[in-house]
């Protein structure tokens, strides 16, 4: 991977965005930096300077040497930047105000506040019946509690302990948590790869309550955070009739809606499903031709809720043998 450029942030003129390229086109990497982080980091390379500087989840950090920046990330590769190179830019971007990059589909993205459990401590613990298979074992078991040592990041306690919320706080929700929202959207599989969806952010209050109106007067839409996400068929360029390319379409802004959604829950933040709308008034709402498939509202809640017991799996899951 190659260091290529500093961009802006999706949302906040204050961070960026570090890029590294590979030698495929798709093969990219990318670490968001807030305020705070991008400043310290500014701050070393106008001290011409040795230094470190700790990331959001506080076990990623940068440590900047003479000759070469590197980026250690939890659970992920390395990445290094020569000093020399990446202080230019960095530099060069902090000098100027940024505005942030209009919202579209693009490239994956690094989540430093994301991280997986590492599970050897607690597999001496599990007994086993080594004759049952694992369906089996899953179709006879209860609904597991919710393990309270989990990290509150932790990709199986954001499942389990996601709740919809109808009542936001007014807090506002900070910019890189935005940001972290909107690279989950950009991640999510797509039909080919192709991303056939558009994601609308919506800041203006009027447009806010407009979309209140088309979505069955749901006081809640107007939330901190408003995203639509719509159909794009015509970016899936697959030989496949036009049904069959807008069911791709609908699917593909499905997934990435719902990875918005978890990627919310997992910066501490509450959502809402929106589904039922008037198509045709969000499309004159939002001033396009693209079919809306979902709205997502985001922000704190204003009461913590435990999570729902659920079925048990044996009840969800039918075995064809």
């Amino acid at each position: 991977m190659q260091f290529q450029t500093v961009e802006p942030s999706y949302t906040s003129k204050d961070g960026c965005r570090l890029v590294w390229k590979g030698v495929d086109e798709d093969d990219i990497d990318v670490v968001i930096l807030n305020k705070n982080e991008l400043e310290r980091l500014v701050e070393i390379f106008k001290k011409n300077s040795m230094g470190e500087v700790e990331l959001e989840d506080q076990s990623s950090y940068i440590r900047v040497n003479s000759d070469v920046t590197q980026f250690t990330l939890t659970n992920h590769r390395l990445l290094e930047a020569k000093t020399s190179e990446i202080q230019e830019q960095v530099l060069e971007y902090a000098k100027v105000p940024h505005e942030p990059q209009y919202v579209h589909i693009a490239t994956k993205e690094f989540y430093p506040s994301v991280w997986i459990r590492d599970d050897e401590k607690q597999s001496k613990d599990v007994k086993t019946n080594p004759k049952q298979s694992l369906i089996q074992a899953i179709l006879s078991s209860e609904p597991e509690k919710i393990r309270q040592d989990l990290l509150p990041t932790d990709l199986f306690r954001v499942f389990a302990t996601r709740r919809s919320t109808r009542k936001f706080e007014k807090t506002k929700v900070e910019d890189w948590k935005v940001d972290k929202i909107l690279s989950a959207a950009d991640v999510a599989p797509t039909a080919g790869n192709f991303q056939g969806f558009q994601v609308f952010l919506i800041k203006n209050e009027k447009t806010k309550e407009a979309l209140v109106e088309a979505a069955n007067k749901q006081p809640y839409v107007n939330a901190p955070v408003v995203l639509v996400f719509c159909m794009d068929p015509s970016r899936v360029k697959l030989k496949f009739p036009p049904q069959i390319l807008e069911k791709f379409s609908l699917q593909d802004a499905t997934i990435a809606a719902s990875f918005s959604l978890l990627a919310a829950s997992g910066v501490g933040l509450s959502t809402i499903w929106i589904g039922m709308f008037d198509e045709e008034k969000v499309k004159t709402i939002l001033g396009t031709d693209l079919r809306p498939s979902s709205i997502l509202c985001i922000g704190y809640t204003d009461k913590k809720k435990p999570p729902k017991s659920r079925r048990k799996l044996k009840e969800l899951i039918k075995v064809i043998e």
